[in-house]
C-alpha cells in the first residue's frame, strides 16, 4: 500500500531577505515552522532549514530500518539513539551526512551490530533517496 505525505510552504520575499513558513504537516504532527535563508546558511535563530528536516527524516528512517534488521535476526534492540548531521555548503548544496547510532542490543556483538547498521544505512529508503550526496558516513557503537 502506497502512502503520500504532504507539507505546504509559503515563502514571502526574496531568497536572502525573505522568509517562509512550513505549514502544519498533513498528519498534524508538526507545524507551523519558520524557515529562512539565514537559518539555512548561517545561524538558525530558532528557525529550521530543509537540511534540518532532512536530518530528522534520515535519522528516523535509519533507526526504523536498523530496528527491523535487528528484530529479523532475533536480536531486537532495547534502544537505538540515532542522530544525523547534514552539512550544507552554500553554492554546493548538501555535501555530507553523518549518521551516528548507539544501540543497546542484547545478544549481539559489536561487529555484528556495525554490520547491521551498515545494512540499514544502505537499505533505508531515505538513504536511497539521498544517494546523490557525495559523502554519507556512519558511526555505530554498541553499548
Amino acid at each position: 500500500m502506497a502512502t503520500d505525505r504532504t507539507v505546504a510552504v509559503t515563502w514571502n520575499g526574496s531568497l536572502l531577505e525573505g522568509a517562509g513558513t512550513i505549514h502544519e504537516a498533513g498528519s498534524g504532527a508538526f507545524g507551523p515552522l519558520a524557515v529562512s535563508w539565514a537559518s539555512r546558511a548561517e545561524e538558525s535563530n530558532g528557525k529550521t532549514s530543509p537540511e534540518e528536516l532532512i536530518a530528522a527524516a534520515h535519522a528516523s528512517c535509519f533507526a526504523m530500518q536498523l530496528s527491523s534488521l535487528l528484530a529479523k535476526a532475533n536480536t531486537p534492540a532495547e534502544q537505538l539513539d540515532t542522530s544525523a548531521t547534514v552539512t550544507f555548503q552554500v553554492g554546493e548544496g548538501i555535501t555530507k551526512i553523518a549518521l551516528t547510532v548507539r544501540g543497546s542490543v542484547p545478544g549481539i556483538d559489536a561487529e555484528t551490530f556495525a554490520a547491521k547498521a551498515a545494512d540499514a544505512k544502505a537499505g533505508c529508503p531515505v538513504s536511497k533517496a539521498l544517494a546523490g550526496v557525495p559523502e554519507i558516513t556512519l558511526a555505530a557503537e554498541l553499548v
